[in-house]
């Protein structure tokens, strides 16, 4: 377009000498000069001569649209977009500051302005396909950014990470969306993505207080809340009004308070109030999961000790699908699993818990689990004669004498068959357990889980009756004798 007459700006003392029409031309030559620098893609030294140009002839619209492509190509959009909304207002038909508006517009996330400037173009020029294109990408970051709003409020945090990405490839400078996307990416537990994109923003703007909330929610939710705190109150001293800040850092405060009056409780011996307590952390904030599966595993920790077994495997279990890595609630799962003899499930757990550190502990614990499962598979000699495991030899004695008197086949003798096969298995029963706990081998050898086969004590060689007989006293010792339906006494010989 025609140069327009160009107010002389006091640079130096011989400006002051120049006539319009060589200020034109002297800027005019910064221009040219500018445009080479330009088109060999040193986009500093063209700034700088299309700033020389500039300070010469402040209204001349081209300058300014020059400077903002310069400023463009070196990623300044906010620059830029100063720049273009002069040019456009000293020229209002200069169809490249128009669309160099738009396209700053558009790579800072404001959608809406872009469109805008975009039909300001289409009205100059009704044919532009590259404007046309520029309105798609216009309208499709309007709608990834309502189909964003939709699944944050809905918790879908996958679906803004998702429209996030696709509206930042068009809005390549856009903060909002960027924080956006961090915030989820830290909900969704996905910190080191989270931290990276706040700390990109935070390097080139060190202020910016949704930058150090994002920051300071990842250190939250990985259970540095101290830090966690420092960079909410630095977000706060930034922007006073951010109340995502401030109810995070509330929260972070009262989390900490209420896990520490927890852990004290415990350590005192107080587990009532330090499982009510742990109870009130859990209410606090669901979306901190860290935290909260160390409050689940710190609670079955205190139900253990209530003798709370089935809830504590439900905490643990309910920590372990907030922190798969969570090696600590494996542990106490499975000592709960050992507890209530689920020993199946203890083995399970011990050996994820190996399989992940492979300490001597780890394996003692993968061990022991393991022969308990082995000697549970077997028939359970005590609770066949209804004792201990630490019963003595007497109570041993004392119990066989009661189960065989009450299992023995002479005793049902007038029973249908059914019971009588019944009651002859117990008998049996009781008499092979009876025989491997009153032997201090085989006992031995039974408690520590191994085969009693293994040193030729063969259980399908012992005769139950000849136990008995040799317990009450030899042959002819002992015997049934009817004295009504169902009634029985028996005397010693």
């Amino acid at each position: 377009m025609a140069t327009e007459n160009c107010d002389a700006v006091n640079m130096d003392p011989d400006t002051d000498l120049l006539s319009d029409e060589e200020l034109e031309r002297e800027a005019e030559g910064y221009k040219e000069q500018g445009n080479a620098f330009y088109i060999k893609k040193d986009y500093a030294e063209a700034f700088s001569y299309y700033t020389k140009a500039i300070e010469m002839c402040p209204k001349t619209a081209s300058y300014y649209g020059n400077r903002a492509a310069t400023l463009m190509m070196l990623y300044r959009y906010r620059e830029a977009l100063e720049d273009s909304q002069q040019a456009v207002r000293l020229d209002s038909t200069f169809l490249k500051g128009h669309l160099r508006e738009g396209k700053c517009h558009l790579l800072l996330g404001n959608a809406m302005a872009a469109n805008r400037c975009f039909q300001k173009v289409l009205e100059l020029e009704p044919e532009n396909s590259q404007v046309q294109q520029e309105v798609r990408n216009a309208d499709s970051i309007l709608e990834y950014e309502r189909m964003a709003e939709i699944g944050f409020e809905k918790r879908d945090y996958r679906m803004v990470v998702f429209c996030m990405d696709r509206a930042l490839e068009s809005a390549t400078a856009c903060h909002r969306f960027k924080i956006l996307k961090a915030e989820c990416l830290a909900l969704l537990g996905r910190y080191p993505e989270a931290q990276a994109v706040a700390s990109d923003i935070l390097r080139m703007d060190s202020t910016n207080a949704d930058a150090l909330y994002v920051r300071g929610l990842c250190l939250y939710y990985e259970d540095c809340i101290d830090k966690a705190v420092q960079f909410f109150v630095q977000a706060l001293r930034m922007a006073p009004d951010h109340d995502k800040a401030r109810l995070a850092c509330r929260n972070a405060k009262a989390l900490k308070a209420k896990k520490e009056e927890g852990n004290k409780a415990f350590k005192e011996g107080n587990f009532e109030a330090a499982y009510e307590l742990y109870s009130e952390a859990l209410t606090i904030d669901p979306n901190n999961i860290k935290t909260n599966a160390k409050l689940y595993c710190n609670r079955a920790t205190v139900g253990s000790k209530l003798k709370k077994l089935d809830q504590g495997i439900e905490d643990c279990t309910k920590a372990i699908k907030l922190d798969e890595t969570y090696i600590k609630a494996y542990l106490r799962r499975a000592q709960c699993y050992m507890d209530t003899e689920q020993y199946e499930e203890a083995v399970r757990d011990y050996e994820k818990v190996y399989q992940t550190e492979k300490t001597k502990e780890h394996k003692h614990l993968l061990k022991n689990a393991q022969l308990e499962l082995k000697k549970s598979k077997r028939k359970d000699y005590y609770k066949v004669l209804g004792v201990d495991k630490s019963a003595t030899e007497d109570e041993i004695k004392k119990a066989y004498r009661k189960r065989a008197l009450l299992h023995h086949p002479d005793r049902h003798s007038g029973a249908s068959p059914e019971v009588q096969k019944e009651e002859e298995k117990k008998f049996k029963e009781v008499g092979e357990a009876f025989s491997v706990l009153s032997d201090p081998k085989k006992k031995s050898r039974y408690d520590s889980g191994q085969d009693l086969e293994d040193e030729g004590m063969n259980m399908g060689d012992f005769d139950a009756n000849n136990i008995f007989k040799a317990f009450f006293g030899g042959p002819g010792g002992f015997s049934f004798e009817a004295s009504g339906p169902g009634n029985f006494f028996f005397q010693f010989g």
